[in-house]
């Protein structure tokens, strides 16, 4: 019960950070010339469509928590191939659009909390998935957590 509660709180964290960066208006802390937000703009596309191609590769298995579905199984192709979390990329793309369309620094704020709120729910989730399928650990190992050209230590 308290996992079902934690997923949940998570889910509600996520909405308010991604409400917030819709909310609050723009501003000229920096120049946002049609060229970068073209580009934001190309960024927001592709993290919807990562979202997209990632929740259908979960198929039943795609939950609105950060809790593994009784239905689901270990995915590891496709997106997952490549980066442990793709949704979450995709959110995190998605959100690098938004801060750099913005011009705002409060935008930006939120942006970088947004980094660090998902590197947290991620872990917490990795440990659900953990004890649900034996073979998450080795996954783990050999696939980025986010961004798979950034194949930082994100183990």
């Amino acid at each position: 019960m308290k996992n079902h509660i934690a997923g949940w709180l998570f889910v509600a964290v996520q909405g308010v950070i991604l409400i917030s960066l819709i909310v609050i208006p723009g501003s000229d802390a920096w120049p946002t010339p049609s060229w970068v937000h073209a580009l934001a703009t190309a960024a927001i596309l592709a993290g919807l469509a990562l979202i997209g191609v990632a929740s259908l590769k979960l198929g039943p298995g795609i939950t609105p928590t950060p809790m593994p579905s009784s239905m689901g199984r270990l995915t590891t192709t496709g997106l997952y191939r490549w980066m442990r979390h793709p949704v979450y990329t995709g959110v995190l793309t998605i959100v690098i659009g938004m801060v750099a369309q913005s011009g705002n620094l409060v935008s930006l704020a939120i942006g970088v909390s947004a980094f660090a709120f998902f590197s947290v729910k991620a872990r917490w989730e990795e440990a659900r998935l953990a004890e649900r399928y034996p073979g998450y650990h080795d996954y783990a190992r050999r696939t980025p957590r986010f961004f798979p050209i950034l194949n930082l230590r994100s183990r």
